[in-house]
């Protein structure tokens, strides 16, 4: 969040009436629907429409475009114009093979070091998961997805592993980490999978298993990605 965004929010809390503007409420609409996945990768962001649609110039439409552009989720090319950035598929793999081996390293490490409100607290961010799948809103569910993996990784007591996920979790931002857009049939499975993940730790497994649970629930849903787009491959 820029610092001018920090002190409209700040501003909004104490009770100000910062109104966002026309260039903020343009990069929110294009923002969400990207990541929603309501503009797919590849479609053309058409300025005049969207201003129309919002009932502005396209000036602070162009702004919001290149604020996107400078977050990776446009790009813009001469002649054609801007469009949805293409997801990078190996670096995707790439980022979420690493986040699979890191984060099953550190939730294992802090496997002996968990509390029970430590547990009930990623369980109820768990059961918040699984009671969204009824209207199913494919950003809300990513967040509270990383709000749980972040509950049970943060007790890890190796800080250079909290920094490689840290890192891990700000390039999936950018990759557009709601994959679940794509692979909404990946959302029950992932809930079920945490709470075995949850009652391994509860059970005092041994933490080898419990990495190795946190790694292959790490894997499923980019496979399940990759399978999709790539459906004739072996």
């Amino acid at each position: 969040m820029s610092a001018r965004s920090q002190r409209a929010a700040a501003a909004t809390e104490a009770g100000g009436t910062v109104a966002p503007s026309k260039s903020q409420r343009a990069y929110r609409l294009l923002h969400d629907r990207i990541v929603d996945g309501t503009y797919s990768p590849g479609y053309r962001l058409v300025l005049d429409a969207i201003g129309r649609e919002l009932d502005m110039s396209v000036v602070p439409v162009r702004e919001a475009i290149r604020r996107l552009e400078a977050e990776g989720l446009v790009t813009f090319e001469r002649n054609i114009g801007a469009r949805v950035a293409e997801i990078d598929e190996l670096e995707y793999h790439e980022t979420m093979e690493t986040l699979s081996f890191v984060e099953g390293a550190a939730i294992s490490l802090a496997a002996g070091l968990y509390s029970k409100s430590d547990v009930t607290d990623a369980r109820a961010i768990n059961e918040q998961m699984r009671e969204s799948l009824a209207g199913f809103d494919p950003v809300k569910f990513t967040a509270l997805n990383e709000a749980f993996h972040r509950r049970l990784t943060d007790i890890a007591p190796n800080g250079v592993l909290a920094d490689v996920i840290d890192n891990c979790w700000k390039r999936l931002a950018r990759l557009r980490q709601s994959t679940f857009s794509f692979v909404p049939s990946r959302a029950l499975p992932s809930v079920d999978e945490h709470e075995a993940i949850l009652q391994l730790i509860e059970g005092g497994a041994d933490p080898r298993e419990i990495e190795l649970a946190v790694r292959a629930h790490r894997l499923a849903t980019p496979g399940a990605y990759l399978q999709k787009i790539h459906p004739n491959q072996p």
